[in-house]
Protein backbone atom coordinates (compact mmCIF):
# COMPACT_ATOMS: atom_id res chain seq x y z
CA UNK A 1 0.00 0.00 0.00
CA UNK A 2 1.23 3.48 -0.86
CA UNK A 3 2.14 5.90 1.91
CA UNK A 4 2.41 9.69 1.91
CA UNK A 5 4.14 11.06 5.04
CA UNK A 6 1.72 12.91 7.28
CA UNK A 7 -1.31 12.16 5.14
CA UNK A 8 -4.03 10.58 7.20
CA UNK A 9 -5.94 8.68 4.60
CA UNK A 10 -7.29 5.37 3.55
CA UNK A 11 -5.99 2.63 1.25
CA UNK A 12 -3.88 4.56 -1.28
CA UNK A 13 -3.54 2.61 -4.52
CA UNK A 14 -1.63 3.31 -7.73
CA UNK A 15 -4.07 5.03 -10.09
CA UNK A 16 -1.95 4.39 -13.18
CA UNK A 17 -4.47 1.92 -14.55
CA UNK A 18 -6.85 4.81 -15.26
CA UNK A 19 -4.43 6.93 -17.28
CA UNK A 20 -5.10 5.05 -20.53
CA UNK A 21 -8.88 5.34 -20.17
CA UNK A 22 -10.10 8.25 -22.34
CA UNK A 23 -13.09 8.75 -20.05
CA UNK A 24 -10.94 9.25 -16.97
CA UNK A 25 -9.88 12.70 -18.07
CA UNK A 26 -13.27 14.43 -18.39
CA UNK A 27 -14.28 12.79 -15.11
CA UNK A 28 -11.14 14.11 -13.40
CA UNK A 29 -11.68 17.58 -14.87
CA UNK A 30 -15.37 17.61 -14.01
CA UNK A 31 -15.28 20.45 -11.48
CA UNK A 32 -13.94 22.77 -14.19
CA UNK A 33 -16.56 21.70 -16.74
CA UNK A 34 -19.44 23.87 -15.61
CA UNK A 35 -22.81 23.95 -17.31
CA UNK A 36 -24.63 21.62 -19.68
CA UNK A 37 -22.71 22.77 -22.75
CA UNK A 38 -19.35 21.95 -21.18
CA UNK A 39 -20.59 18.59 -19.91
CA UNK A 40 -22.03 17.71 -23.31
CA UNK A 41 -18.86 18.72 -25.14
CA UNK A 42 -16.63 16.70 -22.80
CA UNK A 43 -18.70 13.56 -22.28
CA UNK A 44 -20.91 13.34 -25.36
CA UNK A 45 -22.78 10.05 -25.47
CA UNK A 46 -20.53 8.52 -22.81
CA UNK A 47 -22.27 10.06 -19.80
CA UNK A 48 -23.49 6.75 -18.32
CA UNK A 49 -20.08 5.14 -18.74
CA UNK A 50 -18.46 8.20 -17.17
CA UNK A 51 -20.74 7.97 -14.15
CA UNK A 52 -19.85 4.30 -13.79
CA UNK A 53 -16.16 5.22 -13.84
CA UNK A 54 -16.80 7.96 -11.29
CA UNK A 55 -18.23 5.29 -9.01
CA UNK A 56 -15.06 3.22 -9.37
CA UNK A 57 -12.84 6.22 -8.65
CA UNK A 58 -14.94 7.04 -5.57
CA UNK A 59 -14.90 3.56 -4.01
CA UNK A 60 -13.93 3.60 -0.33
CA UNK A 61 -11.89 0.40 -0.73
CA UNK A 62 -9.31 2.05 -2.97
CA UNK A 63 -8.08 5.65 -3.15
CA UNK A 64 -6.52 6.14 -6.60
CA UNK A 65 -3.25 8.03 -6.22
CA UNK A 66 -1.05 9.59 -8.89
CA UNK A 67 2.52 10.68 -8.12
CA UNK A 68 4.52 13.18 -10.17
CA UNK A 69 8.16 13.66 -9.16
CA UNK A 70 9.81 17.01 -9.85
CA UNK A 71 13.45 17.72 -10.70
CA UNK A 72 13.90 19.33 -7.27
CA UNK A 73 13.27 16.04 -5.48
CA UNK A 74 9.74 17.02 -4.48
CA UNK A 75 6.78 14.90 -5.51
CA UNK A 76 3.24 16.04 -6.20
CA UNK A 77 0.58 13.52 -5.19
CA UNK A 78 -2.98 13.58 -6.49
CA UNK A 79 -5.19 11.55 -4.15
CA UNK A 80 -8.84 10.61 -4.55
CA UNK A 81 -9.97 10.97 -0.94
CA UNK A 82 -12.83 8.49 -0.73
CA UNK A 83 -14.28 9.09 2.70
CA UNK A 84 -18.02 8.52 2.83
CA UNK A 85 -19.60 11.97 3.10
CA UNK A 86 -16.28 13.74 2.52
CA UNK A 87 -15.08 12.76 -0.94
CA UNK A 88 -12.71 14.95 -2.90
CA UNK A 89 -9.32 15.14 -4.58
CA UNK A 90 -6.30 16.31 -2.59
CA UNK A 91 -3.24 17.82 -4.27
CA UNK A 92 -0.19 17.39 -2.06
CA UNK A 93 3.52 18.15 -2.37
CA UNK A 94 6.27 16.44 -0.38
CA UNK A 95 10.04 16.35 -0.14
CA UNK A 96 11.99 13.56 1.59
CA UNK A 97 13.37 16.07 4.10
CA UNK A 98 9.89 17.17 5.18
CA UNK A 99 8.15 15.36 8.05
CA UNK A 100 4.83 15.61 6.26
CA UNK A 101 3.34 16.49 2.91
CA UNK A 102 1.83 19.94 2.41
CA UNK A 103 -1.49 20.61 0.70
CA UNK A 104 -1.44 22.66 -2.49
CA UNK A 105 -5.14 22.50 -3.29
CA UNK A 106 -8.32 20.59 -2.48
CA UNK A 107 -11.01 19.89 -5.07
CA UNK A 108 -14.26 19.19 -3.22
CA UNK A 109 -17.30 20.90 -1.78
CA UNK A 110 -15.08 22.78 0.68
CA UNK A 111 -12.45 23.64 -1.93
CA UNK A 112 -9.08 25.17 -1.15
CA UNK A 113 -6.94 26.82 -3.81
CA UNK A 114 -5.64 27.80 -6.24
CA UNK A 115 -2.44 25.87 -5.92
CA UNK A 116 -0.64 26.86 -9.11
CA UNK A 117 -0.21 29.69 -11.57
CA UNK A 118 -0.25 28.88 -15.29
CA UNK A 119 3.56 28.95 -15.81
CA UNK A 120 4.00 26.62 -12.84
CA UNK A 121 1.41 24.21 -14.22
CA UNK A 122 3.27 24.01 -17.51
CA UNK A 123 6.62 23.65 -15.77
CA UNK A 124 5.45 20.84 -13.50
CA UNK A 125 3.84 19.05 -16.44
CA UNK A 126 6.96 19.20 -18.58
CA UNK A 127 9.38 17.86 -16.00
CA UNK A 128 10.16 14.31 -17.13
CA UNK A 129 10.93 11.89 -14.27
CA UNK A 130 11.91 8.24 -14.49
CA UNK A 131 9.21 7.16 -12.02
CA UNK A 132 5.57 7.99 -11.42
CA UNK A 133 3.47 9.72 -14.04
CA UNK A 134 5.93 10.82 -16.71
CA UNK A 135 3.78 11.76 -19.71
CA UNK A 136 3.60 15.59 -19.97
CA UNK A 137 0.03 15.56 -21.29
CA UNK A 138 -1.15 13.34 -18.44
CA UNK A 139 0.65 15.49 -15.87
CA UNK A 140 -0.92 18.64 -17.32
CA UNK A 141 -4.46 17.29 -17.10
CA UNK A 142 -3.93 15.70 -13.69
CA UNK A 143 -2.73 19.00 -12.25
CA UNK A 144 -5.10 21.29 -14.13
CA UNK A 145 -7.70 21.47 -11.31
CA UNK A 146 -5.11 23.26 -9.14
CA UNK A 147 -5.02 26.19 -11.57
CA UNK A 148 -6.35 29.61 -10.69
CA UNK A 149 -4.79 32.36 -12.75
CA UNK A 150 -6.40 35.60 -13.88
CA UNK A 151 -3.55 36.38 -16.30
CA UNK A 152 -3.41 33.58 -18.84
CA UNK A 153 -1.32 33.93 -22.00
CA UNK A 154 -3.17 34.13 -25.32
CA UNK A 155 -1.93 30.69 -26.34
CA UNK A 156 -2.89 28.88 -23.12
CA UNK A 157 -5.42 26.71 -24.93
CA UNK A 158 -2.75 25.21 -27.21
CA UNK A 159 -1.03 22.76 -24.80
CA UNK A 160 -4.37 21.94 -23.20
CA UNK A 161 -5.90 21.14 -26.59
CA UNK A 162 -2.88 18.98 -27.43
CA UNK A 163 -3.27 17.01 -24.19
CA UNK A 164 -7.01 16.50 -24.68
CA UNK A 165 -6.43 15.38 -28.27
CA UNK A 166 -3.81 12.87 -27.19
CA UNK A 167 -5.59 11.36 -24.21
CA UNK A 168 -9.34 11.64 -24.79
CA UNK A 169 -12.00 10.94 -27.41
CA UNK A 170 -13.46 14.44 -27.11
CA UNK A 171 -14.64 15.51 -30.55
CA UNK A 172 -13.82 19.20 -30.17
CA UNK A 173 -10.77 19.36 -27.87
CA UNK A 174 -10.10 23.04 -28.62
CA UNK A 175 -13.62 23.95 -27.54
CA UNK A 176 -13.31 21.98 -24.31
CA UNK A 177 -9.86 23.48 -23.64
CA UNK A 178 -11.38 26.96 -23.86
CA UNK A 179 -14.20 25.95 -21.50
CA UNK A 180 -11.71 24.55 -19.00
CA UNK A 181 -9.64 27.72 -19.04
CA UNK A 182 -12.76 29.78 -18.55
CA UNK A 183 -13.86 27.65 -15.60
CA UNK A 184 -10.43 26.80 -14.13
CA UNK A 185 -10.76 25.58 -10.53
CA UNK A 186 -13.69 26.05 -8.16
CA UNK A 187 -12.20 29.30 -6.88
CA UNK A 188 -12.11 32.67 -8.62
CA UNK A 189 -8.97 33.08 -10.78
CA UNK A 190 -6.30 34.65 -8.60
CA UNK A 191 -3.73 37.33 -9.36
CA UNK A 192 -0.16 36.13 -8.83
CA UNK A 193 2.94 38.17 -8.11
CA UNK A 194 6.52 37.60 -7.05
CA UNK A 195 7.53 38.82 -3.58
CA UNK A 196 11.18 38.28 -2.65
CA UNK A 197 11.39 35.33 -5.02
CA UNK A 198 8.18 33.73 -3.77
CA UNK A 199 5.22 33.42 -6.12
CA UNK A 200 2.09 34.26 -4.12
CA UNK A 201 -1.52 35.06 -4.95
CA UNK A 202 -4.52 36.97 -3.60
CA UNK A 203 -6.93 34.03 -3.44
CA UNK A 204 -9.09 33.93 -0.34
CA UNK A 205 -8.95 30.13 -0.21
CA UNK A 206 -5.31 29.60 -1.19
CA UNK A 207 -2.52 28.16 0.91
CA UNK A 208 -0.17 30.30 -1.20
CA UNK A 209 -1.65 33.63 -0.12
CA UNK A 210 0.38 34.83 2.90
CA UNK A 211 -2.56 37.03 3.86
CA UNK A 212 -4.61 33.98 4.81
CA UNK A 213 -4.25 32.72 8.37
CA UNK A 214 -3.93 29.16 7.09
CA UNK A 215 -1.22 29.96 4.52
CA UNK A 216 1.89 27.81 4.31
CA UNK A 217 5.00 29.17 6.09
CA UNK A 218 7.28 31.46 4.11
CA UNK A 219 10.05 28.88 3.80
CA UNK A 220 7.68 26.33 2.37
CA UNK A 221 6.25 28.88 -0.07
CA UNK A 222 9.73 29.67 -1.35
CA UNK A 223 10.64 26.00 -1.73
CA UNK A 224 7.38 25.26 -3.56
CA UNK A 225 7.94 28.20 -5.90
CA UNK A 226 11.42 26.93 -6.77
CA UNK A 227 10.25 23.33 -7.19
CA UNK A 228 7.36 24.16 -9.48
CA UNK A 229 9.39 26.45 -11.73
CA UNK A 230 12.47 24.27 -11.98
CA UNK A 231 11.52 22.45 -15.17
CA UNK A 232 10.87 25.23 -17.70
CA UNK A 233 10.92 28.39 -15.63
CA UNK A 234 8.97 31.28 -17.13
CA UNK A 235 8.15 34.61 -15.57
CA UNK A 236 4.53 35.08 -14.70
CA UNK A 237 2.93 38.04 -16.48
CA UNK A 238 2.17 39.70 -13.14
CA UNK A 239 5.62 39.14 -11.57
CA UNK A 240 7.64 42.16 -10.53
Amino acid sequence: MLKIPGYEGGPLTDGGVHLDDPLFWPVHLGSSLRGEDAQRAAFGADWDAAMELHGVLSAEEEWPTFSMPLHSGHTIHVVYRNIDGDRGVDYLIHHPTWPAAETLAVDDGHFMGPGMAWPELLSAARQSPTTGVSDPDARLLLLFPTLGDAELPDDAAVPLTTALSALTLIEEPAEVASMLLEGQGQWAPAHWRSADGVLINDGGHSYRNPGNTFALPGGRLLEITEALSRGEATDHPTSR
